[in-house]
Formats: C-alpha cells, structure tokens, sequence
C-alpha cells in the first residue's frame, strides 16, 4: 500500500550520496525518505510539542555489502522518550510504517 493510500504523506526524499558528491565526497547509495501522518503528528504534537525533534518519520534506504537495506527508528520508541504517548498509539504509527516499507519492498 502507497504512502497516500494509507492517509499519510510523503515529504521528501534526500540523496545523501548525490548531495556529497556535490561537496567532492564518495559515498555509497543513501536515501532518506520523510513520512508523515497529518493525524497522528496533530495527536501526539497536541501532547508535547518536543515530539517533532522525531518528526517526520525517516525511512533509510541504504546499500551495504551489494545488499539494499531499509532502516528507520521504530515509532515505539517515541513513547519511550515522551511517555505522554500512549504504547498503544505508537504501535499503530509502526504498523502503518512496517506495512508500508513491506510493501515497497
């Protein structure tokens, strides 16, 4: 399922490797791709506003070893760090994000 698909949007997506070959410097593929849910980011913004240092969420693509690799912070851990959110709520921002990398795969 699409990012829009699932009520959320897509913001941006950097590529690290393009910008630092820009600056003169070598790296391997790196793209940082920006996710966020208009609903949830009003809730939990709503609770403490510090909650934005983790927004929006960022899904790494990232090649290692001859390998793709996506990677990102798993949203749970939000509630770990602001404790104004509920486990609950932040398992369903990980599952809405672990189904749409899933399904990007």
């Amino acid at each position: 399922m699409r990012v829009e698909q699932k009520g959320w949007a897509l913001f941006q997506i950097y590529d690290i490797k393009e910008r630092l070959a820009a600056k003169g410097f070598e790296q391997k593929p790196l793209k940082i791709i920006e996710i966020c849910s208009g609903k949830y980011a009003n809730q939990f913004l709503n609770r403490n506003r510090l909650i934005s240092l983790c927004m929006p969420c960022k899904i790494n693509v990232l090649e290692e070893n001859g390998k793709v690799k996506i990677a990102g912070m798993r949203p749970t851990m939000i509630s770990q760090f602001f404790p104004e959110i509920g486990s609950k709520e932040a398992e369903e921002v990980e599952k809405d994000v672990i189904e749409m990398v899933n399904n990007a795969r």
